[in-house]
């Protein structure tokens, strides 16, 4: 991992949570259904950056409640699960995605809960001490919804919480499955964010396809103040 780099708070004050319009949600079912889970360009058979990650976050608690943003059919859970966490919530726009980790094959997925629903319209049942976000931050290019992922993310945290974001850095993709992104480094993300978060790890990655194409990653490990 990286040192972190020194970055100023954004400017300017975001909307209120309740005001900005979630935008429209991308088909993904479409895409889960037509590629298959292992086929979407975003897989990677083990997330290692992510739990480079997670292990850097040495005050985290087994029971500590954790949550995947755009989990879809990710592998992050099993390891979680064998890593002996037990407190696991998975959310995705696509169910056609969660289901793969509900499979029957999955027996433990019963210790996990699964929400299927648009993020951005999505009222943070509880407080979380870890948010896990590969890849779908990046998605929100307009300044509302940027600023209602701010709100909520913000609403969803616990107290001295735990925020790893990966988006596509300044040299990766301007585009995934057809649709624009917003590219991060890690003092652009900091920024965004804001003084309430601490930057506490960055690391530059990059991510091969299932296609074998390179992809440019930017991760970034915070602390949420409170």
């Amino acid at each position: 991992m990286s040192e972190p780099s020194a970055a100023s708070p954004s400017a300017g004050t975001p909307p209120s949570p309740e005001a900005p319009p979630a935008e429209a949600p991308p088909a993904w079912e479409e895409v889960y259904r037509t590629r298959g889970p292992e086929r979407v360009s975003w897989f990677e058979p083990v997330p290692e950056a992510s739990l480079r990650m997670l292990h850097a976050v040495t005050w985290l608690p087994r029971t500590a409640p954790l949550i995947d943003v755009g989990a879809g059919a990710s592998r992050l859970v099993d390891h979680l699960l064998d890593e002996g966490f037990t407190d696991l919530t998975l959310l995705d726009l696509s169910d056609s995605a969660l289901a793969a980790t509900r499979a029957p094959s999955r027996a433990r997925a019963a210790s996990v809960q699964f929400v299927a629903t648009d993020l951005l319209a999505w009222p943070p049942p509880r407080r979380f001490a870890y948010w896990h976000d590969r890849a779908v931050f990046h998605f929100f290019t307009t300044p509302e919804a940027q600023a209602r992922y701010k709100a909520l993310l913000e609403a969803a945290l616990a107290p001295e919480a735990a925020v790893m974001i990966a988006t596509f850095a300044p040299d990766g993709p301007e585009r995934c499955s057809g649709r624009p992104v917003a590219r991060y480094s890690a003092p652009m993300l900091a920024a965004f964010l804001g003084p309430r978060f601490e930057l506490l790890w960055q690391e530059r990655t990059t991510h091969l396809t299932p296609a074998g194409t390179p992809q440019r990653f930017q991760y970034a490990l915070f602390r949420f103040k409170g």
